[in-house]
């Protein structure tokens, strides 16, 4: 491992964020393949986002789409391009305008404001292509704001290239680089790559570099909530299509550019539900010890969904497989979210919660300990 080094700015920060085993859960679910995690919370502004926001900032100053003390920029998204753009831009020094829909979480706005940003909300029911939209208000805000640039990250061909450039090289040289063992066995190549879908630009990056340099037989899997038109074939999504999903940052009722169609890239879908995956974001904090957002959730139930189906199942039954999983985010952004309360402060009592009662009920030297939160 390099010696640490003093960092420059926080942009330097962003990446290089672990490959965790999933032990645990993967032995709850008797696989013998090696189920890991990308973990990707750990970096500056807190998701997966940060790694685009970062290149298609860099890309505009090196091609004079950004002007120092003129240029604003702005954005649709669904929260977390937002913050990675709001921290580069405060970082560069340019303004910044959010466009967002209503359902996406306060923690993200006010984390959007703290780094300077100004926010737009959009209604949840205006259709993609709709002037009411996140993306129409950018693009209304573009047109009459002077100076003003949508960098875009639906399009930006920086979208996938961040990440064919640094997530898909961070998760090979993990895998690679450790050893294979006979208490862990490992074929030291990333067998399946598993990740959510939202522009589509982390899949698709990450696939060509797995699929270029690495193992041409990666076979790469999308998970796309019910509700949305992102997985193939089309009739995936005939299901629930356009019906309300209340996770954030994947799905979408358009098919971004960013999001390769070409075959082999994508090789399989997988849909998901809220039910299955917020669950799986408790699971993966109580087992694992991951402090991830509701997409990761999503990302993990689509996993365990196709290795247990026809075409995952050799992967799951093969000891030293490699199968990894992106957690896009962590639970920073949806703390205030109904089903993270309902989860956490508003769940059942579990035995340990009777025992301190009784405990603290008993005649002690400090009563005023006595009452506890059954919750807790």
């Amino acid at each position: 491992m390099n010696a640490p080094q003093i960092l420059d700015n926080a942009l330097d920060a962003v990446g290089n964020t672990p490959l965790i085993r999933l032990d645990r859960i993967a032995q709850q679910e008797g696989l013998k393949c090696n189920l890991l995690a990308k973990v990707e919370y750990t970096s500056a502004g807190g998701s997966v986002k940060d790694r685009i926001a970062k290149a298609m900032v860099l890309a505009a100053e090196r091609d004079g789409k950004l002007i120092p003390g003129k240029s604003v920029v702005i954005e649709p998204t669904s929260g977390n391009t937002g913050i990675g753009l709001a921290m580069a831009c405060a970082i560069k020094g340019y303004a910044v305008i959010i466009t967002m829909p209503n359902k996406m979480s306060l923690e993200k706005e006010a984390l959007l404001r703290a780094l300077g940003a100004e926010v737009v909300r959009t209604p949840d029911s205006a259709a993609w292509d709709s002037p009411e939209s996140h993306i129409g208000v950018a693009q209304k805000l573009q047109r009459e704001i002077p100076y003003g640039i949508i960098l875009d990250q639906y399009r930006n061909v920086n979208n996938p290239l961040a990440h064919e450039f640094t997530t898909g090289p961070e998760i090979i040289e993990a895998v690679a680089n450790t050893p294979s063992t006979s208490a862990r066995p490992s074929t030291q190549k990333v067998d399946v790559f598993i990740g959510g879908a939202g522009t589509g630009g982390t899949i698709s990056g990450i696939s060509r570099a797995l699929k270029k340099s690495h193992n041409s037989n990666c076979h790469v899997v999308g998970v796309d909530p019910v509700g949305s038109i992102l997985a193939l074939p089309s009739k995936l999504n005939n299901a629930g299509e356009g019906s309300a999903y209340v996770v954030e940052g994947i799905g979408y009722d358009f098919v971004p550019d960013v999001l390769s169609r070409e075959p082999g890239v994508v090789d399989s879908w997988v849909k998901t539900t809220d039910a299955e995956a917020f669950p799986a974001v408790q699971r993966i904090m109580r087992s694992e010890g991951l402090l991830v957002g509701g997409s990761s959730g999503a990302a993990l139930a689509g996993a365990l969904k196709w290795l247990k189906s026809e075409e995952g199942r050799p992967f799951a039954e093969a000891k030293g497989k490699n199968v990894v999983v992106l957690l896009a985010d962590g639970i920073r952004n949806y703390m205030s979210k109904d089903w993270f309360l309902d989860m956490t402060m508003h769940a059942e009592a579990r035995p340990l919660a009777s025992v301190i009662s009784q405990v603290l009920a008993s005649k002690s030297e400090t009563p005023a300990l006595s009452v506890v939160r059954p919750n807790l």
